[in-house]
C-alpha cells in the first residue's frame, strides 16, 4: 500500500474514529456531540532517532513517509538494531464490531436510550443535582510497517454514566454508576442497577459515622482491588520508567519476591471490555502478562524500544491515545488473580475490620491512598455501621506482603469513560478488577 524508505524502519498506523457524546445535565439536554475522523501517525527510525508524524490528509501518507526519510540517516543494519528486532511481525483482520457497529446506530435512538435513564433521577428527592451521560466509540486500525506487519482491528465501547449529589442531613453526597456495553442493545433496561447504587448511597449518606483512625484489617472489593492494582503496581510495571535509572533497575530486578505467595497480578489486552486491544499501537500481539506471580515479580509491561533496552520481548502494551500521539508503555486490563475462599470465608476471618466497597479514587507510586466513597465495619465476620473514611494508605511493597486472602472469583470492569493518565495522553481505556482481597495492616484515617 506504501512505498516504504529503504535502510530503514517505517510503521504507520491509521485509525478511522466514530464518537458521541450526549450530556443531560439536571434533566435538561446540554450537549449531542458527534463526532467522525480519520488520521494517521507515521514513524520512521534509523537506528539513532524517531521521526514522527500526525496528519488527517489520509492521501498524502506518502508524502510524510518519504518528508520523515528525508531527515533521517539510512541505515544498512537496520533490520538488526535491537529496536527493531523487538517489533513483532503480525498479519490479518479482527473486526469484530463490524456487524454491531455502534456508530451506525442513528442519533435519535441514542438520545432516546439516554432518555429512559433520566425518570428515575426524579424519584428520588434528596437528588440535588445530577448528570446522565451517553458515550460511545468505534476505532478502526489498520498498522503497517516495513518488517511486514498488516493487521487491521477495530474496538468499541458504549456506556451510560448516571452522577449525582445527593443532599442528606445538609450534607453532600457524591454517587455514580456506569452501565458499559460493547454493543448498543446491552446499555437497555439496566435502570435497576442504578436505582440500586442510590439506595446504596442514600443508606449510606444517612447512616455513615466517623471511623476511628487506626491500622486495620480490610477488605477491598474487586473495584477498589482493581484500582489499587492499577495504581500502586501497574504503573510501577510500565518499564519506560526504568530506562537509564540504574537504581530502579536493581530494585525491581525480575525474580525478586515483593508480595504475598497468593499473590498474581496480570494484564492482558485480550478479554473483551475497555481494555480490550487485540495488537497494539506497533502491531505486537495482545498476551497475558504475569506482572507478579506468587508474589515473585515475573515480567514488566514493554514496548519495543523499552524491551530492547531491557533485552525482554514486546508485550503488547505500546499504546496510543489517539493517531495524533506516539505510542508510549500502558496498561490494558489489569487485574489481581483469584484465590481459594469464599466471599464468606473472606469476611468470616475479620473480627474487628473495614471493608471498602466503592471508591472515589486511587493514587500512589510508592505509597498508595485510596480514597472510598462507601466503607463499612466488619464486626465478627459480618458487615456492619457504615464508616466515613478520607483515605485509606500503605507502603506498596509491605502491604503486598500483608495480602492474607483471596475470594474464588474475580470481576473484571470496564469503564466507557474516564480512562488511565500518563503523560500528556489522557484518557486512555483501561480495564481493571479483581477478587475480593483480605490485608492487613492498613492505616485508615
Amino acid at each position: 500500500m506504501y512505498r516504504f524508505p529503504e535502510n530503514l524502519y517505517t510503521d504507520v498506523r491509521v485509525e478511522n474514529v466514530a464518537a458521541t457524546s450526549v450530556i443531560y445535565e439536571n434533566l435538561v439536554l446540554k450537549q449531542n456531540k458527534t463526532k467522525a475522523e480519520k488520521g494517521a501517525m507515521i514513524r520512521v527510525y534509523d537506528g539513532e532517532k524517531w521521526y514522527y508524524s500526525a496528519t488527517t490528509d489520509i492521501l498524502n501518507v506518502q508524502d510524510e513517509i518519504d518528508s520523515l526519510a528525508a531527515m533521517a540517516k539510512p541505515n544498512e543494519k537496520i533490520q538488526d538494531d535491537p529496536v527493531v528486532r523487538s517489533m513483532e511481525v503480525n498479519k490479518g483482520k479482527m473486526l469484530c464490531y463490524a456487524e454491531t457497529d455502534i456508530s451506525k446506530v442513528p442519533n435519535k435512538d441514542k438520545i432516546s436510550l439516554a432518555e429512559e435513564y433520566l425518570p428515575m433521577l426524579e424519584e428520588v428527592p434528596e437528588i440535588q443535582l445530577s448528570k446522565v451521560f451517553y458515550i460511545d466509540n468505534h476505532t478502526e486500525k489498520h498498522i503497517m510497517s516495513s518488517k511486514g506487519t498488516d493487521v487491521t482491528f477495530d474496538t468499541q465501547n458504549g456506556c451510560i454514566v448516571v452522577k449525582y449529589v445527593l443532599s442528606v442531613n445538609d450534607l453532600p453526597q457524591r454517587g455514580a454508576e456506569n452501565i458499559y456495553g460493547l454493543r448498543f442493545e446491552e446499555m437497555k433496561g439496566r435502570q435497576e442497577k442504578i436505582r440500586n447504587t442510590i439506595r446504596k448511597d442514600l443508606e449510606y449518606a444517612r447512616s455513615a459515622v466517623p471511623v476511628v483512625p487506626g491500622t486495620y484489617t480490610c477488605i477491598l472489593s474487586p473495584m477498589a482491588a482493581g484500582v489499587f492494582a492499577h495504581e500502586s503496581f501497574g504503573h510501577k510495571s510500565e518499564s519506560d520508567f526504568m530506562i537509564g535509572d540504574e537504581t530502579m533497575k536493581r530494585e525491581w530486578a525480575l525474580g525478586s519476591k515483593v508480595g504475598s505467595p497468593i499473590l498474581n497480578i496480570i494484564d492482558t489486552g485480550i478479554p473483551e471490555g475497555s481494555g480490550y486491544v487485540p495488537f497494539d499501537d506497533e502491531g505486537s500481539k495482545a498476551k497475558e502478562n504475569y506482572i507478579i506471580k506468587e508474589g515473585i515479580l515475573s515480567g514488566r509491561l514493554h514496548s519495543a524500544y523499552t524491551a530492547a533496552a531491557l533485552q525482554e520481548s514486546a508485550t503488547g502494551n505500546a499504546r496510543a491515545l489517539n493517531f495524533e500521539y506516539e505510542p508510549i508503555v500502558r496498561m490494558t486490563t489489569t487485574y489481581i488473580g483469584s484465590g481459594h475462599h469464599t466471599k464468606d470465608d473472606l469476611f468470616a476471618g475479620v473480627k474487628n475490620g473495614i471493608y471498602i466497597d466503592d471508591i472515589i479514587h486511587g493514587s500512589g507510586m510508592t505509597i498508595f491512598t485510596i480514597a472510598p466513597s462507601r466503607a463499612y465495619m466488619i464486626r465478627d465476620g459480618k458487615i456492619a455501621e457504615a464508616l466515613k473514611i478520607a483515605v485509606i494508605s500503605g507502603n506498596v511493597m509491605e502491604t503486598l506482603n500483608e495480602i492474607d486472602g483471596l475470594s474464588d472469583t474475580v470481576e473484571i470492569m470496564s469503564f466507557g469513560s474516564g480512562g488511565c493518565g500518563k503523560m500528556e495522553q489522557y484518557p486512555l481505556r483501561v480495564g481493571f478488577g479483581g477478587p475480593y482481597v483480605r490485608v492487613n495492616k492498613i492505616k485508615v484515617q
